[in-house]
């Protein structure tokens, strides 16, 4: 039998965390690898397919296409421990104090599966919701935890656990989160410079 639970939803990069994940790393690979220089009229060309196309996964692939396995698993670990100093710093308390009401806590991010969790760890979330990547080739996605896809991933973790999702509150600074934002009883709005709170 299926039992209505409450949840609160956190988006991560912009809302609990200053900067973009993906394309921080993409940067601290720039910065420590030859490979990427190589890829940059691909990226060219990437970026004007997203201008026609934001919700796109083609142009996203093309932006990651320099990234190997091997990249992922020697510059992943220690650009995790530079990007959790970007996490802002009311993130870790709030998460407690609405574990702390009852609620389910979850993290849906687009960011992707070999970046977010492990810049979380420390905090208890009920469950990480992230894009999936091809481990062997980390440029390809799975799925795309963007836009409508968020709530898909919730109700898809939602229909695992056998509970009903009562979203009572959602976090997020970008509008591409509105299908998510629209579900939940109160919207909670950031600004993803100060990590404060918009107010209306």
């Amino acid at each position: 039998m299926l039992m209505k639970q409450d949840v609160v939803v956190f988006d991560f990069d912009g809302t609990l965390s200053a900067r973009d994940s993906n394309v921080e790393f993409g940067r601290y690979c720039f910065r420590h690898s030859l490979r990427p220089w190589l890829f940059l009229p691909l990226m060219a060309v990437a970026a004007i397919a997203r201008m026609f196309n934001p919700a796109g996964v083609w142009w996203r692939e093309k932006m990651r296409r320099f990234l190997t396995a091997d990249m992922v698993k020697k510059f992943a670990p220690d650009f995790i421990k530079q990007h959790k100093m970007e996490r802002f710093g009311w993130a870790k308390e709030q998460v407690a104090a609405e574990r702390a009401a009852g609620r389910k806590v979850v993290l849906i991010s687009a960011s992707a599966d070999y970046l977010v969790p492990q810049l979380v760890r420390d905090i208890k979330f009920d469950a990480f919701l992230t894009s999936q990547m091809d481990a062997a080739a980390p440029w390809k996605y799975k799925f795309l935890c963007w836009g409508a896809n968020k709530v898909v991933a919730l109700d898809t973790w939602a229909s695992k656990n056998k509970i009903i999702p009562r979203v009572v509150r959602s976090y997020s600074d970008s509008p591409s989160d509105m299908p998510l934002m629209e579900i939940a009883a109160e919207q909670v709005w950031v600004d993803a410079k100060t990590g404060l709170r918009k107010h209306a």
